[in-house]
């Protein structure tokens, strides 16, 4: 899954980046309104982390702006103030939830899964696909009843893929979900990823899940048994 972060306060920022990074999100940074706006109109995001107060342009301007431009990503707003009006500013420009500063690491995790469950539709903390389950919050990867160990990144891949089954998710769809908007597009670091993920995810098992589709990209799907 991944976060756009938008606050000014740099602590605060890198402090959010590498804590996100470490439950295994996918997380750009936004310093200032502006670029966080930009950011927001042009990257696939699966939820915006926005403060209120930002240099260039404010955090309820720029969310009417993205519900005015049809972006409807979920967002957390988070800010300093604590007043009523604020918090109704916030819902009624179009947040789905909102969290004051100073706020605890773990109940902002708890905020960000409960949005994007609500999000996705989905009611639990652990998808699936076939014999294939994931564990959302401990990261537990199980195949037919045999765990699989994962780097933090295979197991980031494999979520988007297990996010997605069936649909053709072409490698920019990818270094969009599970790298950072630095990501060198003339890298073959997604091929590597694939082929790590295949090895410990299909190997051993007639039914194989990761699939290449030539020229475009991949697909999670089961295979046709002939």
């Amino acid at each position: 899954m991944k976060i756009l972060v938008i606050e000014d306060e740099k602590k605060v920022a890198n402090f959010l980046q590498k804590g996100l990074k470490e439950e295994q999100y996918v997380v750009d940074v936004a310093y200032d309104g502006l670029e966080g706006e930009h950011l927001a109109k042009t990257n696939d995001y699966d939820l915006i982390l926005l403060d209120i107060m930002l240099p260039g342009k404010d955090g309820i301007e720029i969310l009417k702006t993205l519900r005015q431009c049809q972006v409807n990503i979920p967002v957390i707003m988070l800010t300093a103030k604590e007043m009523v009006e604020d918090k109704i500013k916030g819902f009624n420009a179009g947040c789905d939830d909102y969290i004051s500063k100073p706020f605890s690491f773990e109940e902002l995790l708890v905020r960000i899964r409960a949005v994007l469950r609500r999000g996705g539709g989905a009611l639990s903390n652990v998808i699936t696909f076939a014999d294939l389950t994931l564990d959302l919050i401990s990261h537990k990867v199980i195949r037919a009843g045999r765990e699989i160990e994962l780097t933090a990144k295979e197991y980031t891949l494999l979520e988007y893929l297990v996010r997605n089954p069936n649909r053709v998710l072409t490698r920019t769809m990818i270094a969009e979900h599970v790298w950072d908007y630095n990501y060198d597009s003339f890298t073959n670091v997604i091929d590597v990823y694939i082929n790590y993920l295949r090895n410990k995810v299909d190997r051993g098992f007639d039914t194989k899940l990761i699939h290449t589709v030539r020229g475009v990209g991949y697909v999670l799907k089961e295979e046709q048994k002939k």
